[in-house]
């Protein structure tokens, strides 16, 4: 089973961006895909992006395209998302998860079943 770790969280101004890593140990990165989430304080958790195990493409909620970039180092077991043009209302934890779902279920939520303990964006105004 594979187990995640988030880095890259912090405090930025609003109009900036941040990098964050998800690094994947004790599975085989290249049978997961790997997608990114957030939760807003008093929000659900929502997906942001997400990169196919295999087909090497990349899926975004609409509320995120042209701002945020996810990509994929299967060397390095990491996942990154670049967040620009940051705004106070991306303030949330940030997480990655893995799934082994097919391709219709990957963008969302219920297809995810292991969950980092994820990393907090704070963007100030």
């Amino acid at each position: 089973q594979v187990h995640l770790v988030e880095s890259g969280g912090g405090v930025v101004q609003a109009g900036g961006s941040l990098r964050l890593s998800c690094t994947a140990s004790g599975g085989t990165f290249r049978d997961y895909t790997i997608g990114w989430f957030r939760q807003r304080p008093g929000q659900e958790r929502e997906f942001l992006a997400t990169h196919h195990k295999s087909n090497n493409r990349a899926y975004y909620d609409d509320s995120v395209k042209g701002r945020l970039t996810i990509s994929r180092d299967n060397a390095k077991n990491t996942v990154y998302l670049q967040m620009n043009s940051l705004r106070p209302e991306d303030t949330a934890v940030y997480y990655c998860a893995a799934s082994r779902s097919i391709l219709s279920e990957i963008m969302k939520l219920r297809a995810y079943n292991n969950w980092g303990q994820g990393t907090q964006v704070t963007v100030s105004s």
